[in-house]
């Protein structure tokens, strides 16, 4: 199709790149459908392959759109869709009522796997992992309000406890009885650090670090801090047995953020679901001075669909720098979002010799 790249086309859809969904559809005239370049069907032979700029024009060529991709639906129109499914479930959830795939179809009117797989495909999540989410934020602020764990276990519309104490310490990184007292039982010390990041915040409990914040003021961060651990005791670093691994800590962190070194060696205690975890288990294997996209870190944790999620996940990381999520960038080499800022993000990357762009994004697509 003329004013179209055929070439730089194509090695989207060889690649399920979703930086192109949006530009540009292809065409199987042996078929007579057209996909997204990010369509997850099995790829077609290229001398089969047509290109056109807007799904009208595809219609207009007699091709009909993908049941599986969607390509006529917007990205809006898809995530505005998959909120409503999500607000849906999360009033259930409010309500602890017992939700069904087969409750939810008949509401939405899809069959229950087409609306699994189209709520996956935007979120990240099947619905009904949505919905246990949804049921574990419930039972938090149960506890949070003051109520005993029994009576936030059905509240939150859990049938027992057994399933929720299955994976409840991967959730919240500590017990129901220790979330519900606000980490009371815990011990936390911090210090400071201030460099050319600016202010830093390093956190730590007897498992290791449990926060790495750059902000722009000790009292913002320690705000931050007491949200998520509200009657914990935190401590100026002074706190007795964990005084001496924090300053060592401490050091390889402020050695890592001087010099751009290797990645230290340092325990962490990462509060987060099992899906999060994983990632950024993941990202810490990215070795130094290289990047990955949002899609590739989905494939790698065993989700190529997951991009989404993957985004959320460095969106919460809350260790900057030891849980590099500055090195995930967009497809299209583009930065993408940051917690701290994307000018941060930009000098964190160059302080390790990266310089993210279009060129250098496809450098990197090609050799792997």
């Amino acid at each position: 199709m003329k004013g179209l790249d055929e070439g730089r086309c194509w090695q989207a859809v060889l690649e399920r790149d979703p930086a192109f969904d949006g530009e540009f559809v292809f065409g199987v005239v042996t078929t007579g459908v057209f996909c997204r370049p990010s369509c997850r069907s099995r790829r077609p032979r290229r001398r089969n392959v047509r290109f056109f700029a807007t799904p009208r024009l595809a219609e207009g060529a007699g091709l009909r759109a993908c049941l599986r991709c969607r390509p006529q639906q917007s990205d809006s129109a898809a995530v505005s869709w998959a909120a409503e499914v999500g607000d849906w479930l999360r009033e259930r959830s409010q309500q602890g009522d017992r939700v069904t795939m087969t409750d939810l179809s008949r509401h939405f009117g899809l069959r229950p796997a087409t609306l699994r797989r189209q709520f996956r495909d935007v979120v990240g999540v099947t619905p009904l992992q949505f919905l246990e989410a949804c049921r574990l934020e419930r039972f938090r602020e149960e506890l949070r309000d003051g109520e005993s764990v029994t009576d936030a276990v059905y509240a939150a519309g859990f049938g027992s406890s057994s399933r929720l104490y299955e994976r409840i310490d991967a959730r919240f990184g500590m017990t129901p009885t220790e979330y519900q007292a606000g980490g009371a039982q815990l011990e936390i010390s911090y210090a400071w650090l201030e460099g050319r990041f600016g202010l830093i915040l390093v956190a730590a409990t007897d498992r290791g670090v449990c926060s790495v914040e750059f902000g722009e003021s000790r009292e913002v961060l320690l705000q931050r801090l007491q949200r998520e651990f509200p009657r914990a005791h935190l401590e100026a670093c002074r706190l007795g047995p964990w005084e001496e691994p924090l300053r060592a800590w401490i050091a390889a962190l402020e050695r890592l953020l001087a010099h751009g070194g290797g990645h230290p060696e340092l325990p962490l205690d990462l509060r987060g679901s099992a899906f999060r975890i994983k990632v950024w288990r993941y990202l810490m294997s990215i070795p130094r001075g290289e990047t990955r996209t949002y899609r590739e870190v989905a494939e790698a944790v065993g989700n190529p669909r997951a991009a989404r999620a993957v985004a959320q996940a460095c969106a919460a990381n809350r260790l900057a720098v030891l849980i590099p999520c500055h090195r995930v960038i967009r497809a299209s080499g583009g930065l993408g979002g940051y917690r701290w800022g994307e000018d941060r993000k930009r000098q964190l990357l160059a302080l390790e010799g990266v310089v993210p762009g279009r060129d250098s994004a496809s450098a990197h697509l090609a050799e792997s």
